[in-house]
């Protein structure tokens, strides 16, 4: 049976499905989100999932759509300028009008994708979400923050745009490489840390169950990383405040990810950033030895990094200082005030922040 996770109030309210076979139910979210207007689909997927591309196109002309097939580049190198571009002249060539829809099949880097060409496009059109992989049914596709990269950084340009439908076919997991569900496992246990506990004790409980798609508990622990965020956005759609919370441990970790040339998943800098978050909290006299040690335990028992090689702090000093919490020439850190509770660090200072980067570097 499927779940459904409602997030939003109001006209922007959408539900998050998870369940198994879902793509047969894309057509009818098509016509939910078109308000029963659309006549074309642009489906816009990552090069792996051409014949799930392919299937969906093939549904959605059963009902009498017609389908646009876009492939993207893989990964981080879809979310750029040139990309949108290349999808807005597609639309274009295609007679794209407010009412039809944009679906994106993919990982994080392709629903952010999707969504910007869609909040884009005539100043916004609607659009779905079939995240394929762990980080985009637990974060990147639930929310409504799309965006694409520049040279500058990750995500500084994008759009707040809601998607109509969120399709979280929990089939799709089992077809991930190993590294790339380990790395999505990074946003579930963020989420208990800021949150839900429930997912760090699944996790201790059984960490070999929780490193794979066929545990035991990943259902749960998919719904339980989806609820925390939903509620989050519920009560904060344009991060204005409790939403920030959802960005703990992505200051250092997409710093990392930039001077990394994005060969970094995002999920394993994101765990390198909560330790390096939780030292910066033991630091600063928020947090305590132990509440170190279980980031420590947990992200390690599910195979994620806990550091990063040195020599490179200044170069990741000056990448963060262009993060979105950043407010003017004060850096500004997502911490735990104790587990399942965040709070706003500011301006930490040169030398407490060199410490915490020194507990996890080499």
């Amino acid at each position: 049976m499927d779940t459904h996770i409602h997030v939003g109030t109001g006209p922007g309210a959408y539900d998050v499905r998870v369940g198994r076979g879902l793509l047969g139910e894309l057509a009818g979210s098509v016509a939910v989100a078109g308000a029963g207007a659309a006549s074309r689909v642009a489906v816009v997927h990552a090069p792996r999932l051409r014949e799930t591309a392919a299937a969906a196109a093939g549904l959605l002309t059963e009902r009498g759509l017609r389908p646009t097939v876009i492939e993207l580049p893989d990964g981080e190198q879809a979310k750029t300028a040139d990309t949108a571009a290349r999808c807005w002249r597609t639309l274009g060539e295609n007679g794209f009008t407010r009412t039809d829809v944009i679906v994106g099949i993919g990982g994080g880097a392709t629903t952010d994708l999707a969504g910007f060409v869609a909040a884009t496009w005539l100043r916004g059109v609607p659009w779905i979400a079939v995240p394929t992989t762990l980080l985009g049914m637990v974060d990147a596709a639930v929310g409504g923050k799309t965006g694409i990269n520049t040279g500058e950084g990750k995500n500084l340009v994008g759009a707040f745009h809601p998607p109509g439908a969120v399709l979280c076919d929990l089939d799709a997991l089992g077809t991930l490489p190993a590294a790339d569900y380990t790395a999505g496992l990074a946003e579930v246990v963020k989420a208990g840390f800021i949150r839900d506990t429930t997912i760090l004790d699944l996790i201790e409980a059984d960490p070999e169950g929780a490193r794979t798609p066929h545990g035991p508990h990943t259902r749960e622990l998919v719904e339980r990383a989806i609820r925390v965020k939903a509620e989050v956005v519920t009560r904060d759609l344009r991060e204005q405040g409790p939403r920030e919370a959802l960005n703990y441990g992505h200051t250092l970790g997409h710093a990392i990810e930039k001077c990394e040339g994005f060969t970094w998943r995002h999920g394993e800098a994101v765990s390198v950033g909560m330790v390096f978050a939780a030292e910066l909290a033991r630091l600063a006299g928020l947090s305590d030895d132990t509440v170190v040690q279980r980031h420590r335990t947990v992200l390690d028992a599910v195979g994620l990094p806990l550091r990063h090689r040195g020599g490179r702090w200044p170069e990741l000093l000056d990448a963060m200082r262009v993060d979105k919490k950043a407010r003017g020439n004060t850096l500004r850190f997502i911490v735990l005030d104790g587990i399942g509770r965040t709070r706003i660090l500011a301006d930490p200072g040169p030398e407490r922040l060199a410490a915490a980067w020194a507990r996890v570097s080499g």
